[in-house]
């Protein structure tokens, strides 16, 4: 495993912010940490890349102790965290060079690293102008750029996309894909469901510092839910009004004045929303059933808009 965590804990004071929490990243799988705030997912990010150490527990990564390995960990990992760290006054060209060095790459190597960098990112247009004045997609794509100039054999994106356009955020995500489809590692944490669902070839769901859920999207769908969700706004006396009158009651979460109803078949409940004119009174969306449902329906909590 490139990661392992067995019997973590971290406490801060009186406060439990991981808890006997275990879990494995197989190699060339882009895997995602999902949860809300205060979940515990940054704490665990930190504890893998040496910064936090555990109250508890091992945390292995490449098969080293992290606690006790810490450099020969970092050295073949990078990190994006949630705050971009560039120099502004730098240009995009000077801000991997001068990383690049921190890492104490040879010159030799270097200067067509980044280069290559600067394709891959998409950043040559602006290569050589003050990253204070590039916009906040060019300064996440910066990031991932410094993250990657030692060729990393694991890639920790903390919330990479959270605040960006969708066009930055479709270049992000075939960034990743490529990066995945030639080896590395990726380890993501995300409050964008889509993203997850596209990107993650296998999630864990954190809740309290706990894994509560992993496996891959279409399997905690499958496990966890019927194939279709029927969605519709309704206040609660309505929902009591039509689940009294079911004699076989559906799995459903309210969110908010939200109703969604899962369902293997969507075509027999809407007949008989239909027998009963909730057709005429409100919207209905059928569609298929999603990561972010899986979530609700473990937590009751909303991971998009989260931070």
């Amino acid at each position: 495993m490139i990661v392992d965590l067995a019997d973590v804990s971290k406490r801060f004071g009186d406060t439990l912010a991981v808890d006997n929490l275990s879990l494995q990243v197989a190699p060339g799988l882009c895997f995602g940490l999902l949860g809300p705030n205060g979940a515990g997912k940054t704490t665990t990010l930190r504890m893998i890349y040496g910064v936090t150490q555990p109250t508890s527990g091992l945390v292995r990564v490449f098969g080293e102790d992290v606690a006790r390995q810490p450099r020969a960990v970092r050295a073949r990992l990078g990190v994006t965290l949630q705050q971009n760290v560039l120099i502004e006054s730098l240009s995009p060209r000077e801000n991997l060079t001068v990383f690049g060095r921190y890492h104490l790459l040879p010159e030799r190597e270097l200067a067509p690293r980044v280069e290559e960098l600067l394709d891959l990112m998409e950043l040559r247009a602006h290569a050589d102008l003050p990253v204070v004045g590039l916009s906040g997609g060019f300064h996440r794509r910066l990031a991932v750029a410094l993250s990657l100039i030692n060729r990393p054999e694991l890639l920790i994106l903390d919330e990479p996309t959270t605040g960006l356009d969708p066009a930055v955020r479709l270049t992000l995500w075939s960034r990743v894909r490529e990066l995945r489809t030639q080896g590395t590692t990726v380890l993501l944490t995300t409050h964008y469901m889509d993203e997850a669902q596209r990107l993650c070839d296998r999630v864990a769901i954190v809740s309290g510092g706990r894994v509560i859920a992993d496996a891959t999207p279409h399997d905690l769908i499958v496990k966890h839910l019927a194939r279709e969700t029927v969605e519709f706004d309704a206040t609660s006396a309505e929902d009591q009004e039509l689940f009294a009158g079911m004699a076989d009651r559906p799995h459903h979460i309210r969110v908010g004045s939200r109703t969604m109803i899962y369902v293997d078949a969507a075509a027999d409940l809407i007949d008989q929303l239909r027998a009963r004119d909730w057709l005429d009174r409100r919207e209905v969306i059928v569609r298929p059933t999603n990561l972010e449902d899986v979530y609700l329906s473990l937590t009751g909590t909303s991971l998009e808009g989260s931070s």
